[in-house]
């Protein structure tokens, strides 16, 4: 749908629905776990259709010789929204109005649904439909992607999709990295409070921390990623294995060392650090690669 209809309002309309939700969660948590579980539900199929809808907007809004980067640059948003969303939910829990922990889902959902009147109004789906682009520019995207590109909508190939052994091989990776990243946003929390006993301020601040990591390592990452595969370096599918491998290998030697460490917050949350920088030198390929595959299905993801 994305490809075919553009990622504008896909990708904003999955915003809204789970600020709505969000808004909704207090009271369904008050009615029936049922109708909270439902509503959670209907926030994650909300939710998944985000990461497509980005990526055919990205094909449409970026050059090809700095698609690392700009990938990187623009995922960085996920890590903030995690630390600027751990440290005001820990005061909210404690101090907040509405009895703490519903003013979390309050104060998001009201924010979001804002965010959500602001997109609608400012993004557009791709040069050619944006109704305020100046001649230079729209020229210098027609140079950079192509006047076919900009607005192509292509037939799906899916049989080319489910059968293409690159394709399933993003797929899996993709998994994984996913797995782990989630893992680690969803349980560093509990491993803050339930291993290292920290109170819930704490908590808050020692588990957004890591997160930091992802802000330096991802621009980092992909600059260093575009400057290797430019002409007369290395290949991209080179560098894309290179990246993967080594981000998974320090990522995954790191959760090993967690449990060798102790309980001393400080090198625990230093070696957390470390895992989510890793993992993000892996997310430079998992996030990037799709549009090295086919930028104009970008959006089409195998499912996993």
């Amino acid at each position: 749908m994305a490809d075919r209809f553009g990622g504008k309002w896909l990708y904003g309309g999955c915003v809204l629905l789970s600020s709505v939700v969000a808004l909704l969660t207090p009271a369904a948590a008050r009615i029936h776990i049922v109708l909270l579980i439902i509503l959670r539900i209907l926030s994650g199929l909300g939710e998944g259709v985000m990461m497509p809808a980005i990526h055919s907007l990205i094909a449409r809004w970026s050059a090809p010789k700095n698609r690392s980067f700009v990938v990187s640059l623009i995922f960085i948003g996920g890590d903030v929204g995690t630390i600027v969303g751990m440290l005001p939910a820990a005061v909210l829990c404690d101090y907040g109005f509405a009895g703490g922990w519903p003013s979390v889902f309050y104060v998001f959902g009201m924010f979001g649904c804002v965010w959500s009147v602001a997109w609608f109004l400012l993004c557009y789906n791709s040069p050619s439909t944006h109704p305020r682009i100046s001649t230079v520019e729209q020229k210098y995207w027609e140079t950079m992607i192509g006047t076919t590109d900009l607005v192509a909508h292509p037939p799906t190939p899916w049989r080319e999709i489910f059968t293409s052994i690159p394709v399933c091989a993003l797929a899996v990776a993709f998994v994984a990295h996913s797995w782990g990243y989630y893992t680690l946003a969803t349980c560093l929390p509990l491993y803050m409070h339930d291993v290292l006993g920290l109170d819930m301020a704490k908590n808050g601040v020692s588990s957004a921390v890591p997160f930091v990591g992802a802000i330096v390592a991802l621009p980092v990452a992909g600059l260093f990623a575009d400057w290797l595969r430019t002409p007369g370096r290395l290949s991209t599918t080179f560098i894309r294995k290179l990246f993967h491998a080594v981000g998974f290998i320090l990522a995954g030697g790191f959760l090993i060392l967690a449990g060798y460490i102790g309980c001393n917050p400080a090198v625990a949350v230093t070696n957390m650090f470390a895992v989510i920088a890793s993992t993000n030198v892996a997310f430079t390929t998992v996030a990037t690669n799709q549009l090295d595959l086919a930028p104009l299905h970008a959006g089409t993801r195998k499912p996993s």
